[in-house]
């Protein structure tokens, strides 16, 4: 497993505003006396971090300890850290007989300096040590730690020649990595960033899926059952028409439609803050944008139409006295009741409080904690202010209401990106290209990715050779993001796109590492395929597989069925039952499966198929005999009990046919129906 990182969310959005707050201070990157500056120059963070740069605030790395470990591989642990900052760094630097000259680097925000077990077993299977630091925002301190490995690695292995770099980092690692490639040359020589995201991706994406619960949550299952293996390929029967304007609507943004049949978690109904944790940032930046919203055309919050009233219907702007304060030994408040309570058809976790003094015209502050509103009772939370708790007492009033939260979830509809090249947005333009909706004053995602990236541009001019891997299942980083990037990069490198650019769809994967659910495939194994191909590429001048072959059409990614046809490396399934995507039988009858499978031309072999033939993830591994390119399979089974079942063949294909490794194992899925009556 590369990465079990999730997309920059829930928790984590607070750490991203402080990871944006701080970049957005740090100081500037200066160049070395020899390209005609002063080492403390500082100039435009726009500057090309080179070789021969000096950071100002990196400059001074001491190694801190050396230490010569056994596990997961024979391997020398280097750590160490930047004088002056918090900023550290390890070294992880396979035996002598393994390394062949290059460097695997992780990037992500909000990791740490510690490199997974199985990252740290992988470089060294590839002749690669790791690097790894602790990250924020942008990637000066990954490029000061990759410069400074290659001195460290030159000592311990005795090396003269050139020791080779690669980048890579998923969801906010694909910010990190994308500001590496455009805003370095000669740092790292390749790069793989994955499950990637564009300026347009944060607080968007998340507030869209957020919209999407809001109207469609009911209709969710029929969606659904209209998407999976037999279903009617219908998502929209059965909606009305505001329903299907919805559903329209956030399809063409590039919410997958396939991705339905996981409504629970396309919608956030596990996610503790319901996809809008982004909306303390929101409010950061654009504080006046509730008002608006709430008062102003142009807005759903006024707008006369069935969504309109649906939100305005749907509003909590309640006041409520304390009827009695509840305090603990410590004389603390612990919970407060209430005299009156509002109708609540939104989640709870959607509501904010604040404690105005015993009039209600001053207020006291905001409180966080839970709200019954059947038993009238408020419950207290943790870390909230003392002088509000403090001023808690019975007579004092508690608003209660939603009006933040329900504004977000059509955010996106006021930040229209400027640049017209995001054709996803292309719905809230008028036939001049002027935005429908008013917009805010600015698009608060260029900021949030500018300062996450590093100050990337997203100009498509890199520095590096890339292979880009994109799911198309990822309702975090939508599957379009990658043919926009890749247009900006055709646009930048003219004829030279070819030389120096891939993009890798993967079918059956969405977000998270490992699959969240047996209905799709573990991701890692094309990523490191992806990892080795770029570096041949550099290394060696051997070209990788040619990108994947897709269309985008209304906001979706549609690949061709057949692997000659689709290309990547991504092995291709297809299965039927009784020759069809769904079949009705009765209980105790045998039916065939069929399973063909094909991996595209020179990218691997078939070394491992697995039958789960309820659908449940109980997956069991069958012999076909020597790996191959190509592999047909037909088997029977016997289903004894009534039910619906989703019946799967995964696979396996591996680049040499090697069926022992553990590394560069790249998986897919071919699902069907049956009904047992």
């Amino acid at each position: 497993m590369i990465s079990s990182r999730k997309i920059i969310r829930k928790a984590a959005a607070g750490a991203l505003a402080m990871v944006m707050l701080s970049s957005m201070l740090m100081p500037s990157i200066g160049t070395s006396a020899a390209e005609g500056s002063t080492a403390s120059s500082n100039v435009s963070t726009s500057t090309l971090i080179t070789p021969n740069s000096v950071d100002p605030l990196y400059n001074n790395p001491v190694i801190d300890s050396e230490t010569d470990l056994t596990t997961p591989v024979p391997h020398r642990k280097v750590m160490g850290h930047f004088e002056g900052t918090d900023k550290k760094f390890t070294f992880y630097f396979p035996a002598k007989s393994k390394f062949t000259g290059r460097f695997y680097q992780l990037v992500y925000p909000l990791q740490d300096e510690n490199a997974t077990n199985v990252n740290v077993s992988f470089g060294a299977d590839s002749g690669a040590y790791t690097v790894q630091t602790n990250g924020g925002g942008g990637y000066r301190v990954d490029a000061a730690a990759a410069q400074f490995s290659r001195t460290v690695a030159a000592k311990y292995y005795g090396w003269s020649g050139r020791i080779y770099g690669y980048i890579y980092g998923g969801s906010g690692g694909s910010f990190q990595t994308i500001g590496a490639l455009e805003g370095s040359e000669g740092v790292w020589d390749g790069a793989v960033p994955y499950i990637t995201g564009v300026p347009t991706s944060i607080p968007n994406n998340f507030f869209i899926r957020a919209f999407a619960r809001f109207v469609l949550e009911k209709k969710a299952q029929q969606i659904a059952d209209a998407v999976r293996p037999g279903g009617s390929g219908n998502p929209y029967a059965g909606l009305n028409d505001m329903e299907k304007a919805v559903l329209q609507e956030v399809t063409k943004l590039g919410v997958p439609l396939r991705a339905w049949e996981d409504y629970n978690y396309l919608l956030g109904l596990h996610d503790a803050e319901g996809l809008l944790g982004f909306l303390v940032a929101l409010r950061g930046m654009d504080p006046t944008y509730v008002e608006d919203f709430w008062n102003k055309p142009g807005y759903l919050g006024t707008e006369q139409s069935a969504l309109g009233e649906l939100f305005r219907s749907s509003k909590v702007d309640y006041f409520s006295t304390v009827t009695q304060v509840t305090r603990d030994a410590h004389n603390v408040a612990t919970s407060l009741s209430l005299d009156q309570a509002p109708a609540i058809t939104t989640p709870t976790y959607w509501l904010d409080y604040t404690l105005l003094k015993d009039d209600g015209t001053a207020v006291v502050g905001k409180l966080s904690g839970s709200f019954d509103a059947k038993t009238k009772v408020f419950t207290i939370g943790k870390g909230n202010p003392e002088n509000v708790l403090s001023a808690i007492n019975t007579g004092a009033k508690l608003k209660i209401d939603n009006r933040w939260y329900l504004a977000a979830l059509s955010y996106h509809r006021h930040q229209v990106p400027k640049a017209q090249s995001y054709t996803a947005w292309e719905q809230f333009r008028t036939a001049d290209g002027t935005p429908i909706y008013p917009q805010r004053a600015m698009e608060i995602g260029r900021l949030i990715t500018r300062s996450v990236s590093g100050g990337a541009a997203y100009n498509g001019n890199i520095h590096a050779k890339v292979i880009m891997v994109v799911n198309l299942f990822d309702m975090d980083a939508y599957p379009w993001n990658a043919d926009w990037y890749s247009a900006r990069v055709k646009e930048a490198l003219g004829n030279r796109f070819d030389d120096n650019f891939r993009v890798w769809y993967n079918d059956n994967a969405d977000h998270i590492s490992p699959a969240r659910t047996p209905r799709l495939v573990q991701y890692d194994g094309i990523l490191q395929q992806a990892l080795r191909d770029v570096s041949a590429w550099v290394e060696k001048g051997a070209a990788p597989a040619r990108s994947t072959k897709y269309e985008v059409v209304d906001g979706q990614v549609k690949v061709p069925e057949k692997a000659t046809e689709r290309q990547g490396i991504q092995p291709v399934v297809n299965l039927t039952v009784n020759s069809a995507a769904k079949i009705e039988v009765k209980a105790g009858q045998t039916v065939t499966f069929i399973a063909r499978i094909q991996v595209p031309q020179g990218s691997g072999k078939i070394v491992a198929t697995e039958w789960d033939f309820t659908g449940t993830g109980d997956f069991k591994a069958w012999k076909f005999g020597a790996p191959r390119q190509t592999v047909n399979i037909s088997m029977k089974f016997k289903y004894t009990k009534p039910g619906t079942y989703y019946p799967a063949i995964r696979v396996t294909s591996q680049r040499e046919g090697d069926t022992e490794t553990a590394f560069a194992q790249i998986q897919n899925l071919g699902r069907a129906r049956v009904v047992v009556h």
